[in-house]
């Protein structure tokens, strides 16, 4: 490769000699292992699903570019998902223009831009007409890669962007002429629903290790069946998979949980685990049974199932829930949730014929005291249950559509005919709700409040006696001596 034409791609990209020689270098790496490609394109500009991306503001921020002489094209997952014929869930563009350069021309057109901590990796957000956002990202070349991060820097050469990204149907550019721009084979992976990485596999995990997942997460979105990846990318994973120990676990659970309610869900996770033996490394023990996960994947439920129920059959018991939480730091809600299925799907599975155990769960979750339902809903609890265990569509429906009793007592009604604080309160409680539970939830508050005159009586002989809970007794400060 002539140097010239090196140093005329490192000119824009740094000033700093030092970080030049650097780029340089890379640079002259990237080209020399793809060499300068002439890309190739693919017309869609008569189809009505790229014509309906065309707004009057989208319209109006390419006018905005070309104006000032920046090229600017939709990238990414939207150019993938047009040629699959899906419609796209969202836009992202790429641009010649800098930061700075965008910035300075959303300022003079008087367009408002949001979110403006993106600048920092190259992405300003603007609203056009106060109706619709657009964020649109500098091309970027990665300096420097240290297998969770990369350090970019800004370029004006598609190929060099094209180049960065993780895989070819990841790496497609479509400009507002309605032409698919492709340098590394990504219409024709999409075409044929294949998952390849831009080139080296093993060079494109090593430069981020988190595209591990990201490979199988995608395979599991595009690939026509469940066993068709390629020999180099499985080796390449195995290789080079000791490098996710370095990523964070929120990283790693972001795209796990994906995978875990994704297609080919249960293929894919095998995949993972037993020809790349990932277990260790997302936190997951080895020699997983996986029938559960499997037959989970089978069933089809309206909400889909919830990625922590999958997460769930994962897992053998709540130790193995904990050291999962440690690597892939799960929210409260999932780790609730989780910690719920795994609790209660023995007996469930027991029961999955039977409405009225679930009915009475639900009213357990919704109404019962001591419950902390503030993060947890009670309801999503048992429908996610009644997920695993895969009860009929009929059973679903049923409890779905159960609405809980109202529970008639409350704390206050107990002290308002003498009931003690602290845990005897607690207790009784508990025992007030378990009567009107075995009482198939029919006791009136009148009724309940009788019981529960009752038991304050018996749990006054029990304390008497020395075998119950004593009402809590007002402690004196101490005395502290100056």
């Amino acid at each position: 490769m002539n140097k010239f034409v090196v140093r005329q791609f490192c000119r824009f990209l740094s000033s700093d000699a030092k970080q030049l020689l650097r780029v340089e270098g890379r640079i002259h790496t990237h080209i020399a292992s793809t060499g300068m490609i002439e890309p190739k394109t693919y017309s869609i500009a008569e189809r009505a699903d790229f014509r309906e991306l065309f707004t009057p503001e989208l319209s109006k921020l390419v006018a905005f570019f070309e104006s000032r002489n920046h090229e600017i094209r939709m990238a990414g997952g939207a150019v993938r998902d047009l040629l699959m014929g899906i419609k796209p869930s969202d836009v992202d563009f790429a641009s010649t223009a800098t930061p700075t350069e965008m910035k300075d021309l959303f300022e003079a057109e008087n367009i408002r831009m949001l979110h403006k901590r993106g600048e920092e990796h190259g992405t300003i957000t603007c609203r056009i007409d106060d109706k619709e956002n657009f964020e649109i990202t500098t091309l970027r070349v990665d300096v420097l890669c240290d297998g969770r991060r990369a350090e970019v820097q800004y370029t004006t050469d598609w190929q060099l962007d094209a180049n960065r990204r993780d895989l070819t149907i990841n790496s497609l550019f479509l400009d507002m002429q309605g032409n698919v721009i492709d340098y590394f084979g990504g219409i024709e992976d999409c075409m044929n629903r294949r998952v390849n990485f831009v080139g080296d596999p093993a060079r494109r995990i090593q430069e981020d290790y988190l595209r591990i997942l990201r490979y199988f997460r995608f395979y599991g979105r595009i690939a026509n069946s469940t066993h068709e990846h390629n020999a180099e990318t499985l080796k390449a994973i195995r290789d080079n998979k000791e490098g996710l120990q370095n990523v964070s676990g929120e990283r790693v659970w972001t795209e796990l949980r994906k995978i875990l309610v994704g297609r080919f869900a249960g293929a894919v996770i095998k995949t993972m685990l037993d020809e790349c033996q990932l277990n260790r490394l997302l936190g997951l023990q080895p020699g997983l049974d996986l029938r559960d996960f499997v037959s989970i994947e089978k069933t089809s439920y309206d909400p889909p199932t919830h990625h922590a129920t999958m997460l769930a059959a994962l897992l053998p018991n709540l130790s193995a829930l904990a050291e999962f939480h440690k690597r892939a730091k799960i929210s409260n809600a999932e780790r609730g949730l989780a910690e719920f299925i795994i609790a209660e799907r023995d007996e469930a599975k027991k029961n999955s014929t039977s409405p009225e155990y679930f009915m009475k769960m639900l009213v357990d979750r919704e109404r019962a005291p001591n419950i902390d339902r503030r993060k947890l809903s009670g309801r999503e609890c048992v429908t996610e249950l009644m997920k695993y265990v895969s009860v009929s569509e009929e059973i679903y429906k049923i409890v779905s559509e159960f609405e809980s009793p109202e529970y008639p007592i409350r704390g206050t009604d107990l002290m308002d005919i003498g009931a003690p604080k602290g845990k005897a309160m607690r207790e009784l409680l508990q025992k007030v709700y378990e009567f009107w539970r075995e009482s198939n939830f029919t006791p009136t508050q009148t009724e309940l409040l009788e019981f529960s005159k009752k038991a304050i009586e018996d749990m006054s002989v029990q304390a008497e006696e020395g075998n119950g809970p004593k009402p809590n007794r007002k402690r004196k400060s101490p005395t502290h001596n100056s």
